[in-house]
């Protein structure tokens, strides 16, 4: 009862976060979602350990848990776009396919070059 009542405060301290941001956003008029910019905060605060990863960990791992509860709408929202898909879904399942494959070699080099910098090997 208390990891769950520990994971729900975290988990609205990311809905927190994210709103804040939003909000700063558009205050200043940027094109960053707020999202992205509380994504930076919370990784700032970590790494100047101003805000402690057993703070935030229990609601980081559910959210991360149940990502793909987070896809379901707006995959379920491109129905509306049936014309959009016919003409144009082989291109862009090319541009997903490609894309994802180019982030997955990208976080497995920087992955792999971290991993080495860590034991010291430094290339």
């Amino acid at each position: 009862m208390v990891n769950l009542i520990k994971s729900l405060g975290q988990v609205l301290f990311f809905i927190l976060v994210s709103l804040l941001m939003n909000r700063l956003a558009d205050w200043l008029h940027w094109k960053i979602p707020g999202s992205i910019l509380g994504i930076g905060l919370v990784f700032a605060l970590l790494q100047l350990k101003i805000l402690k990863l057993e703070w935030i960990d229990l609601g980081a791992k559910w959210l991360l848990a149940e990502m793909l509860l987070f896809f379901i709408p707006p995959a379920a929202g491109m129905i509306q776009y049936k014309e959009l898909l016919l003409d144009s879904g082989l291109r862009i399942l090319l541009v997903i396919v490609c894309s994802t494959v180019v982030v997955m070699a990208c976080s497995g080099l920087l992955t792999e070059r971290l991993a080495r910098v860590r034991k010291g090997e430094r290339s």
